[in-house]
């Protein structure tokens, strides 16, 4: 029996790949290769496809009896929320009709238990200063939609033919857990940060007229080994038994983006004075989780904190040049 991790080459992916492989799981990757790499799974069975491809039913199908999967775990998706508002077509062809294909392949051959990556973007802009679970789902941007259509998916399995699911509701995820598996797709905050640092820029900041106490957005972020072990966590938990479900991934506490530009100051040494432009569309003002659900059920919470993951981010930005001398 093996694990296949659709999207496992990609920054999350991997990291989740590589604990599964040290535990002595059988693992197989599924990736398009469109923001990632094959040596980031190195040593690993490696399938380059994209799942919402026409024929990617039938070649999931094959992947799955050529490696005897019996559960999956599911990254694949378009991330990019300003893109996803500019092309909501796009979105929807590759974040849901991916995942139809995967789980009509599931279907057909008999897996019926998936990890799937959602988002805290399905809450849009909530009421609330910390989320749980039970809050209303008002996504405010195609890229959050995409994910709440994923789940009711997982559920609507569920009641016509038993998939069993879990789905992880992420907040912002950061740092890396091994300097080779770090963020270089920079379509998130602190890899956008460092890249320009190391090019001798100033970072960017995307409004700072949000009612936050500092006028910038304000975020849960998740250390990568973290949420890798939320999801390992979770799939030992569905093979025991544990009922579909929806887990907020995050830590409880929130940063603004001024607090998190100060903290790879801090860790960098560099002095920063960023730019500030005009507000992205699709962010909301304030998005923290509550992660208490998690932790009652599966005994999981994070444990790195936000100088941890700038830190960590740091070090594998910084390598490169720091081998070159």
């Amino acid at each position: 029996m093996s694990v296949l991790v659709v999207g496992g080459a990609g920054y999350i992916g991997s990291h989740v790949v590589r604990l599964l492989s040290e535990a002595g799981t059988d693992v197989v990757v599924v990736d398009d290769l469109s923001t990632s790499s094959r040596e980031r799974v190195a040593g690993v069975p490696l399938v380059e496809l994209d799942v919402a491809a026409f024929d990617a039913t039938a070649r999931l199908g094959q992947v799955i009896r050529d490696h005897d999967v019996d559960a999956v775990i599911h990254f694949a998706a378009k991330k990019q929320v300003g893109e996803s508002v500019a092309r909501p077509l796009y979105y929807y062809q590759q974040n849901v009709g991916g995942l139809v294909n995967l789980l009509a392949a599931m279907e057909q051959e008999g897996v019926s238990s998936i990890i799937f990556s959602s988002s805290a973007a399905v809450y849009g802009e909530s009421l609330d200063p910390v989320v749980d679970e039970s809050a209303p789902t008002n996504p405010i941007n195609p890229y959050g939609a995409t994910k709440l259509v994923g789940e009711w998916l997982l559920s609507d399995c569920e009641r016509a033919w038993g998939l069993r699911w879990v789905a992880l509701r992420y907040f912002n995820v950061a740092g890396t857990g091994w300097p080779e598996l770090s963020d270089t797709a920079v379509m998130n905050l602190i890899p956008m940060v460092l890249e320009r640092l190391v090019a001798g820029e100033a970072p960017r900041i995307f409004g700072d007229d949000y009612e936050t106490p500092d006028g910038t957005c304000i975020r849960d972020y998740v250390h990568v080994a973290d949420l890798a072990a939320a999801h390992v966590a979770a799939l030992e938990a569905l093979r025991d038994g544990l009922p579909s479900t929806v887990f907020n991934v995050g830590t409880g506490a929130g940063s603004s983006v001024t607090e998190v530009i100060d903290a790879v100051e801090q860790v960098s040494g560099i002095d920063i004075a960023p730019l500030v432009e005009p507000r992205r569309p699709g962010d909301p003002p304030s998005l923290v989780a509550n992660a208490d659900l998690i932790e009652s059920r599966l005994g999981f919470r994070a444990r790195r904190g936000l100088g941890e993951i700038v830190e960590s981010a740091w070090r594998a930005w910084a390598r490169p040049e720091a081998d070159a001398s």
